[in-house]
């Protein structure tokens, strides 16, 4: 049961809740607009609150939000008020004991706030505030957080009635916010939104539903791409890429070898896609391939070259520094040209293993963990081995080897025994002249699958793994003119691998993105220098998204491809439930238990409950309508197990008939109408809501009225039908709701706010 309202007759426009006074109850401020003031209520152990304690918010100031927080990280809570009168933001700082200082000021110019909302946007640990003000064309009615463009800082969503859009202001890393890129909905009157990944691919999508238009509007976040390349010279016909941290400062950097010049050179990255001028160490031949790794376990990363015209390959060991050591030498097979790392022997030492290039076999090194390698030992591959690449591809623990040859069109798996030798290779097709080769699980099912780029077709090959160290037939795709590098990653951040591929005779790399079931989307290309011959990837910016580099043998450069951070939205969709629909409430829940996300509205115009359900790829089946009866004009739903057989059903406020509904779900998309013509109300709904408020594990209904003073509450049978309804009353024209525990009797109470009648009422459970 719900106890009596307990009344306080101040002039209220939002009320929030806290223990101002650390004394375990909730307390609550409330701001009124009407007489320039906050007041606060101090809540005792029985649900009963104090006299008002008052503090003012300046003449004319017209609070119309407030909230509560930590401003000053001193444990007690503040309070933040939005003075749309005076244009500033006030603060009241809180000592702890119920009493706060005088606010202080902080002016938005001639900016008119309506609405707050409280996050720490530049990642220092001090909460920051954004505000939505109102007054200007643009008309800005709502706003909320999210983080749109995956670099972990906070981004603002703001819908906005004047210019028929909405608009997001993507956060940086010192609290900052770029300009707004704007997004029609083609509404004047988008009354609500709500955020949510609908198509699976963790990134927010945001649904707006909109009064004068009817129509659900869907914007997608977007996979946009990379940006035009930055350049840094290095010397001449650098041939390779690869990345790692050599200064131990947390950020990638990048190493170059450069056939003609005979050496290498390291750039060090400053962590925001920039980085230093290049610092030169000998080779004393023309340098093929390279690779990283930390070959004498001091946990400082190493570089091994591979040198073609020595048949050898060169270590050089770092100092953690960014400098390294003079190299040491070690001899492999004829014209070497890839080289990759891995523990072969499982003595937690790494190993190497090179593809003799001019030849038909790979080499394997025994590295002895401190710098030093065993003589090689030989396997036979295809002939001439362009690209080596290591991965586990029979699931027993040990490391595999697998090549691409070039003339023979193939590509050769050698199982390992785990004890640093290997079975003789299986052979598979692929396209003509395999140049390169690369491994991942394209398919997600747990078992790693190879690319191979092929030079002379001009396209990839995917070969799906079984786990059992055998393959499925190829599967190709085109890309740009000679691929001659490959690498793997998530580029779109929806945690399916993609492809990037270096077409050395286009110019440009090729990226194809993954479909999570051993498939890829057309190429997008990217242009580069001159002639690219190797690319790799890395996160060169700390946007928390991959990034591209490429080298450039033909311009003698490296090219950095950084991703683009702009929150992109496209793809909008429109689903409109038909005319005179007056859409006036959306919300979001899985209705039919296929684990996708479904929008269902009011459709206040139509008189009925529509559902989109989705499809998990973002786009949704035809609005399927639930009639709620001639004239009802539904005007908010809530969604709950009400029936108690754990399917989410439908709760209706109708405000032409004064009814409530329940719409009961059977768990496989299909409803069952309103038993019966609802329970009947004496006044208007405006507003409904649930929640468990007598503890007996079945949710409730609480209903708001448009034109009385009362709050009923509904109780459901476990038929889905409803008990008389009890009702409270409230003070005039209840406008806004929330719930708590107040008396800490686990049970749950409300308070509302009443815009009429200039009052808040709690109902203690």
């Amino acid at each position: 049961m719900v106890k009596n309202p307990i009344e306080y007759n101040y002039g209220p426009r939002s009320v929030a809740v806290g223990d101002f006074n650390n004394d375990t109850w909730l307390d609550m401020v409330v701001a009124n607009h009407l007489v320039n003031n906050i007041a606060i209520y101090q809540g005792y152990n029985k649900g009963i609150f104090s006299k008002t304690i008052e503090y003012s918010t300046g003449t004319r100031s017209t609070p119309y939000m407030v909230d509560v927080a930590d401003f000053n990280n001193d444990d007690r809570l503040d309070i933040a008020v939005a003075n749309y009168g005076t244009n500033n933001i006030g603060i009241f700082l809180g000592f702890g004991d119920g009493s706060f200082s005088n606010q202080t000021i902080f002016s938005i110019g001639s900016s008119r706030p309506i609405s707050i909302t409280i996050a720490d946007f530049n990642n220092d640990k001090l909460l920051d505030i954004a505000t939505a003000n109102y007054g200007t064309q643009i008309s800005p009615y709502s706003i909320s957080v999210g983080d749109f463009n995956q670099d972990n800082r906070l981004d603002l969503l703001i819908t906005n009635n004047g210019t028929k859009n909405v608009a997001v202001l993507l956060g940086d890393r010192n609290g900052k916010f770029k300009d707004p890129l704007m997004y029609s909905t083609g509404a004047s009157s988008s009354i609500s939104f709500a955020l949510g990944d609908l198509n699976k691919d963790n990134r927010l999508d945001v649904i707006v539903v909109s009064n004068d238009t009817g129509a659900i509007d869907i914007l997608f976040g977007s996979y946009e791409g990379f940006s035009n390349q930055i350049t840094y010279s290095t010397d001449s016909f650098p041939s390779s890429v690869a990345v790692g941290d050599f200064n131990s400062d947390n950020q990638l950097d990048i190493v170059v070898p450069n056939m003609d010049s005979e050496n290498i050179n390291i750039v060090l990255g400053y962590g925001n896609g920039s980085f230093e001028n290049y610092t030169t160490y000998s080779t004393e031949s023309r340098p093929r391939s390279i690779a990283v790794g930390d070959f004498n376990n001091d946990n400082r990363l190493d570089i091994i070259v591979v040198n073609e015209n020595t048949d050898d390959v060169s270590f050089f060991l770092g100092y953690g520094n960014g400098s390294f050591a003079k190299q040491e030498r070690y001899s492999v097979g004829y014209m070497p040209g890839s080289v990759a790392i891995a523990d072969f022997n499982n003595d937690n030492r790494l190993d190497i293993v090179v593809a003799s290039g001019g030849g038909a076999d790979v080499c394997v090194l025994l590295g002895y963990g401190n710098g030093s390698f065993a003589d090689q030992i030989r396997y036979n591959t295809g002939i001439y081995p362009r690209s080596v690449a290591v991965g586990d591809f029979n699931n027993d623990t040990h490391r595999d080897i697998v090549v691409a040859n070039a003339n023979t069109k193939t590509a050769s798996v050698l199982l390992g025994y785990g004890n640093g030798s290997f079975a003789d290779q299986i052979t598979y097709s692929a396209g003509s002249d395999p140049w390169s080769i690369a491994v991942g699980d394209f398919d997600n099912d747990k078992r790693l699958d190879i690319v191979i780029g092929n030079s002379f077709s001009n396209d990839i090959s995917i070969l799906l793994g079984y786990g059992n160290g055998s393959f499925a037939d190829q599967i190709r795709y085109s890309t740009g003119t000679q691929p001659q590098s490959i690498a793997v990653g998530d580029f779109n951040n929806d945690t399916q691998l993609d492809i990037v591929v270096a077409n050395n005779g286009n110019n440009n790399v090729s990226v194809l993105l993954g479909n999570g079931d051993g498939s890829f989307a057309d190429q997008i290309t990217y242009s580069t220098g001159s002639e690219p011959t190797s690319v790799s990837v890395g996160d060169f910016n700390n946007d928390a998204r991959l990034d591209i580099v490429v080298a450039n043998y033909g311009s003698n450069n490296i090219g950095i491809l950084l991703q683009y951070n702009r929150g992109f939205l496209k793809n909008e969709m429109t689903y409109a439930p038909g005319g005179g629909s007056k859409l006036r409430y959306v919300v979001v829940g899985d209705m039919n238990n296929d684990t996708l996300l479904d929008i269902i509205v009011a459709n206040y115009g139509t008189n009925n409950v529509g559902i989109c359900f989705g499809n998990g790829n973002g786009a949704f089946s035809r609005q399927m309508m639930l009639s709620t009866g001639l004239n009802s004009h539904p005007s908010s739903i809530a969604i709950g197990d009400f029936d108690g057989d754990t399917q989410l059903d439908i709760a209706v406020a109708n405000y032409g008939t004064k009814t409530a509904d329940i719409l009961v779900a059977h768990g496989n998309g299909t409803f069952t109408n309103q038993i019966g013509p609802g329970i009947r109300l004496a006044s208007v709904p405006f507003l409904i809501a649930s929640g468990d408020f007598n503890n007996d594990n079945q949710l409730e209904i609480v209903v708001a009225y448009d034109d009385s003073n009362n709050l009923d509450i509904l109780v459901p049978f476990n038929t889905g039908s409803f008990t008389n309804q009890m009702v409270y009353s409230t003070g005039s024209s209840p406008w806004s709701v929330t719930v708590g525990d107040f008396n800490n009797d686990n049970r749950l109470d409300i308070v509302i706010a009443n815009s009429d009648s200039n009052s808040i009422s709690v109902l203690l459970g």
